[in-house]
This record gives C-alpha cells, sequence and structure tokens, in this order.
C-alpha cells in the first residue's frame, strides 16, 4: 500500500515538473455517502481530505490527480454503520467554462482500503481493498486561491465480495469541498 501511495505521488511531482501552470493545493470537507444496491441501506455523513496539483495544459483545460483521504459507507438496516476508509486517487480533466471562474470537472478514480468495520458486521462480509469509480462536478474558484466544490462519485466496482444479503454493494458519494490553491 505505502509503495503505491509513494508510486502515486512521484508520478504527481514529476508530471508537474513538466506542465504550465501548475498549481498546488489543499482541500477536504463532507461525504455523504451510501451503498448502491439490493439492500435497504441509507446514507452517511462523513468526511474526505488531502492534496492536489493542478496541471494548466491550455487556458480552458486542466488535469488535476489528488490524492485523498476519504471516509465512505452507509446505514444498513439491522445492522452497525458500515465504514470503509480509503486513500482515493482521483484524476480528474477540468474544463473551464468561464477562464478561471468555474469549471466541470470528471475523470477516474482509484480507491485503496485502509480500514473497515466489517468485524462488527454480523454475517459474510469481505471488503475489496481496490475500487473503481468514475466523478464528475464542478469547481468555483472563489478568491484569493480559495475554491469550492461539488462532486458525485459512482463506484463501478463492488465494495465487498460477499455482503451479509449475497448482493452487490458499489460505493456511491456526493462531496462538497472547500480548498486552498497555493
Amino acid at each position: 500500500m505505502k509503495k503505491v501511495f509513494l508510486l502515486a505521488a512521484f508520478m504527481i511531482v514529476a508530471t508537474a515538473s513538466q506542465a504550465q501552470g501548475v498549481k498546488f493545493g489543499i482541500k477536504g470537507g463532507a461525504n455523504f455517502s451510501n451503498l448502491d444496491g439490493n439492500q435497504d441501506s441509507k446514507s452517511i455523513t462523513s468526511f474526505h481530505g488531502g492534496v492536489f496539483v493542478e496541471l494548466g495544459l491550455t487556458p480552458s483545460f486542466s488535469v488535476q490527480p489528488e490524492a485523498l483521504y476519504s471516509s465512505q459507507g452507509a446505514k444498513v438496516e439491522g445492522s452497525d454503520d458500515i465504514n470503509f476508509d480509503y486513500v482515493n486517487i482521483p484524476v480528474m480533466a477540468r474544463f473551464y467554462i468561464l477562464p478561471s471562474v468555474l469549471s466541470i470537472d470528471a475523470g477516474p478514480q482509484f480507491g485503496f482500503l485502509v480500514n473497515d468495520n466489517i468485524d462488527s458486521i454480523p454475517g459474510d462480509y469481505k471488503t475489496k481493498n481496490f475500487d473503481f469509480a468514475i466523478a464528475g462536478g464542478a469547481t468555483v474558484n472563489i478568491a484569493a486561491g480559495f475554491f469550492a466544490s461539488a462532486r458525485y462519485v459512482v463506484g463501478l466496482t463492488d465494495a465487498s465480495e460477499e455482503t451479509t444479503f449475497k448482493e452487490t454493494a458499489k460505493n456511491m458519494t456526493a462531496q462538497l469541498s472547500l480548498g486552498y490553491k497555493f
């Protein structure tokens, strides 16, 4: 796990050194997550936070790889909250609709499980260590390096090998973030 994280960090720094208009930053905010599947579940509120680098390729297009710690999961009827903690690596393409102000963001997200609470859940539940998702949203640059963003992340792979209900369970997360670009 540490090797994957270090490799991702190295790739971000190596790419950043060759791009024009490089901006580093931090971000964090709220997650509203649920598990998509046939089980009866309700969303939980948690958090995410991390770092990013925005690589400006043209005035209206940039690529933004991120490294985020993200707490996700759901409340499943008849059991404790299901919590998954991931190190997520989204790689967002940013299309500026209003130059330097408003962007539409989309791209893949690679999630690496670092912690879960499956021991407290009754039944046969085995969590997968990798989660692949697609993300989309928008970002507004407010002023003086501050920004706000909203994103929806749709899991494409099952979060578990088996659930207590023998059904699929894919991560679905809405994120609201505030951040600062250096």
